[in-house]
């Protein structure tokens, strides 16, 4: 029933769209530091000292595990690391809602086009569901992997 979850098909069009994803999002802040580190202060969650790092480091993490799923080179390595960023994401946003800071999240554009404090709460909501979406496609990837090695071993033994 969940064969097609598995599916070579599936797999690779699903790394490649999580790739490009990460790839488009890295290049505007590696461009535009401080402009990210801007946005990563509105966040309110991550000590002062530690902005300036993250709004370089960050960016350059992203453009280098988009790649790698791209390539197809250290995927294991890269899905991890996007799950865990993706799962940080999401909780950095959640905490901001939840306080009603409403903040642009600097995803993709790290100098968004002024917008309302309505507009940015819904923008934060879609994030969300964008985020768990693309947690979703790193599932299927973990989940193909797994499906690949325990195939693996099986025609192992036989």
């Amino acid at each position: 029933m969940t064969g097609w979850l598995k599916s070579p098909w599936l797999t690779i069009r699903v790394q490649l769209a999580l790739g490009v994803f990460f790839v488009a999002a890295a290049l505007p802040k590696i461009v535009d530091p401080p402009s990210f580190a801007h946005m990563v202060y509105n966040y309110r969650v991550v000590p002062g000292g530690v902005i300036n790092l993250m709004a370089v480091v960050m960016p350059w993490i992203e453009l280098l595990c988009g790649l790698a799923l791209i390539l197809g080179i250290w995927t294991a390595a890269a899905r991890s690391i996007i799950a865990a960023m993706l799962l940080v994401f999401i909780a950095a946003i959640s905490i901001n809602l939840a306080r009603g800071n409403a903040i642009d999240c600097g995803c993709f554009d790290p100098n968004p086009r002024p917008k309302s404090r309505a507009e940015r709460l819904d923008d934060m909501r879609f994030v969300i569901y964008r985020d768990l979406g693309m947690l979703l496609m790193v599932g299927q990837l973990w989940w193909a992997a797994r499906e690949q090695a325990t195939g693996d071993r099986s025609q192992d033994e036989a």
